[in-house]
């Protein structure tokens, strides 16, 4: 027998990877697993009798000679299928679109590549192949990429994903059938969840970093709560967010994490809970320990380990150009003129920034022909300002809720540098905004 296998605790973009793969392997049975995530539970109990798959414990006392591995390469993601086939010795091939560093499965062949989604790497050998597939395996395909991307919001995205979207809708993908698959919130215990966490959510700064953190305690396991975490984490947009559950029947306790952050790389941050997953998504599962002992742990190691969020002195203009505020509006107007800028620091004869005046101000000046005016009569005096160590993310929304182009920063009442709306789209030209 050949098979095609995905990860335990198998997602949308697993069953589409694994419903793709059956074009390029037309001989292979799809074996499911016995763990499958609460949001794709819909999908596979609409779609089962359509994927005709077998079960790990239908392995035993099978010979098979051809394994196919989907959307993980590390072998602890898949011993519940070795586990009945301890004997294997035939061809393993991996297709997986994970960092290679997870990897410790010995493969014959490995196509890999960081697309969004792995259901994306398949579908690219799919068109190579010219392949015709069916509505439902287009629809089971599309909602695993919408799944992994997050509507192609999340900044893994790749033009190689919008490509096999289009394949896949092409092919008749349902739309509908997958705006609905998506709704992640289902069960009624979900969402009272869900606003339990929002009620005890913990705002903190962590190196510059905004982390959400939350302790719950829960009295079984109940599945899907990584799908109350993600739609927490998405509305309340942190730069990453950490909930601890401590399970009191078992005495054991879970920290699910999402990140938008390469700097925040939950990955190797849960290792030291013994947990894995992805750079963006992981869990960890710590036995026997008080949660809120966990809790406390978490947090400190977060102060040990998280790298500092970019701030406004590492982009700030620091040879900022400023006037004096006994200068006259035409001495100004010449100066802006010259540098082709709209506005200008305003300091006093020691140097203190007492103001900023716009093109706007001076024409105030010159419709009352006053021209000759010193800066400071019409100047604005009600100055937005922020310190070198406020982050990207502050300094965007501070330019955003005050409806201004330009941000000084001071030290004291110096002005030691400007941030200005130009700077922060020159800067997010070169870097993603979600990566700061």
């Amino acid at each position: 027998m050949k098979i095609i296998v995905g990860h335990s605790n198998m997602d949308l973009d697993c069953l589409g990877s694994m419903a793709l793969a059956r074009y390029i392997y037309p001989d292979h049975k799809l074996v499911v697993s016995r763990l499958i995530h609460p949001v794709a539970k819909n999908l596979f109990n609409l779609y089962q009798n359509h994927l005709t798959c077998i079960y790990p414990e239908d392995l035993e006392g099978t010979e098979i000679d051809d394994i196919v591995i989907v959307d993980t390469r590390s072998r602890k993601r898949v011993d519940e299928y070795f586990r009945f086939i301890p004997d294997f010795t035939g061809k393993i091939s991996i297709w997986d679109h994970h960092p290679a560093e997870t990897q410790d499965i010995e493969a014959d062949e490995i196509h890999q590549a960081a697309y969004g989604s792995n259901t994306t790497l398949i579908g690219l050998e799919l068109i190579k192949r010219n392949s015709t597939i069916s509505v439902e395996d287009a629809t089971i395909g599309l909602a695993g990429i919408y799944a992994d991307t997050g509507n192609f919001t999340h900044e893994n995205v790749r033009s190689e994903d919008f490509e096999v979207a289009s394949y896949l809708l092409k092919n008749g993908a349902s739309v509908a059938m997958v705006k609905n698959l998506l709704k992640v919130l289902k069960e009624k215990y979900q969402i009272t969840l869900f606003h339990e966490i929002l009620n005890r959510l913990t705002y903190k700064t962590i190196n510059g970093n905004l982390v959400l953190m939350s302790y719950i305690e829960i009295e079984n396991n109940e599945s899907g709560l990584a799908a109350v975490v993600e739609k927490i984490f998405e509305i309340e947009n942190p730069d990453a967010i950490f909930c601890v559950f401590h399970v009191t029947k078992s005495s054991n306790t879970m920290i699910i994490a999402r990140s938008k952050l390469d700097s925040i790389n939950l990955n190797g941050i849960l290792a030291e809970f013994g947990g894995s997953g992805h750079s963006k998504a992981a869990s960890a599962l710590v036995k026997k320990k008080s949660g809120m002992m966990v809790y406390g742990l978490l947090e400190e190691h977060l102060k040990s380990i998280l790298e500092h969020a970019i701030i406004a002195s590492d982009i700030m203009e620091k040879n900022v150009l400023t006037v004096n505020e006994e200068k006259s509006l035409i001495d100004a107007s010449k100066l802006m003129e010259s540098k082709m800028i709209g506005g200008l620091p305003v300091v006093s004869k020691v140097g203190q920034l007492v103001g900023y005046i716009t093109l706007r101000d001076i024409m105030k000046g010159r419709k009352n022909n006053a021209m000759d005016s010193p800066v400071k009569c019409y100047m604005s005096r009600n100055l937005v300002t922020a310190d070198g160590n406020t982050t990207i993310r502050e300094v965007e929304a501070i330019l955003y809720s005050n409806n201004i182009g330009h941000l000084p920063i001071v030290k004291g009442k110096s002005i030691v540098g400007l941030v200005t709306r130009s700077h922060l789209l020159d800067f997010f030209k070169e870097h993603d905004p979600e990566k700061c």
